[in-house]
């Protein structure tokens, strides 16, 4: 409720605050490529409304098994920014987002170890899974340089932090042919296993460094 209410004060402030300047910005960082739109509401205090996305692949190798993972970012951004020393800014607000890595398991020397127990290929048809973002809406923190609604052509930068949250994962398998009721039973308890490892040994992703660089036209 208190995410709600917030989300709805930062929009009402953008939707009716006695906008001053207007701009739009393209940027480009580690939250993918993207844009603003900011509004200026007072002479140090800028409104900015932005969304950024970016997919792309690559090897996890955080526990026995390796994952060929593609990581989809999608991130919406409702920020204030404050610049009480020029167009040296404190930037704080929301990022509400969609960000998730989808796995796919892959063999090791033809086998799979799972919570310590090896399976060769032929014994697993599958082993598939997501982690996902324990927040769907991000605090964010920041420091940055310029703002989006200055009049002319400049260039922008944030530096920070958004808190992603502990990460959700979820993670399959189907049992292969090979395998008969009990020893698929135990794929399961193992697999159920290697989740919670999968999980812990990317806890670190709770904190996600945020750098983007960008262009801005303020009218």
């Amino acid at each position: 409720m208190k995410t709600k209410t917030l989300l709805l004060a930062i929009a009402t402030l953008v939707a009716t605050g006695s906008a001053q300047a207007v701009g739009v910005g393209a940027r480009v960082g580690t939250t993918g490529i993207g844009g603003d739109i900011g509004f200026s509401l007072a002479p140090t205090l800028l409104a900015r409304i932005g969304y950024s996305y970016l997919n792309y692949s690559h090897t996890i190798d955080q526990t026995d098994v390796s994952y060929d993972g593609k990581l989809k970012l999608s991130n919406a951004s409702l920020l204030l920014d404050w610049s009480p020393l020029g167009p040296f800014r404190i930037t704080a607000g929301l990022m509400p987002n969609n960000n998730k890595l989808e796995l796919n398991g892959r063999p090791t020397r033809s086998s799979y170890t799972l919570n310590g127990n090896t399976y060769q290929a032929s014994d697993i048809g599958s082993l598939s899974g997501e982690v996902k973002t324990g927040n769907s809406v991000a605090p964010y923190l920041g420091i940055g340089y310029g703002n989006v609604a200055t009049a002319g052509v400049n260039f922008y930068f944030d530096l920070g932090v958004m808190y992603m949250g502990t990460p959700k994962a979820s993670l399959s398998a189907a049992c292969g042919a090979s395998l008969d009721a009990a020893s698929c039973t135990q794929l399961h308890s193992d697999v159920a296993k290697e989740q919670q490892r999968l999980v812990d040994d990317l806890n670190g992703a709770k904190w996600f460094p945020v750098a983007n660089i960008g262009v801005t036209i303020g009218f």
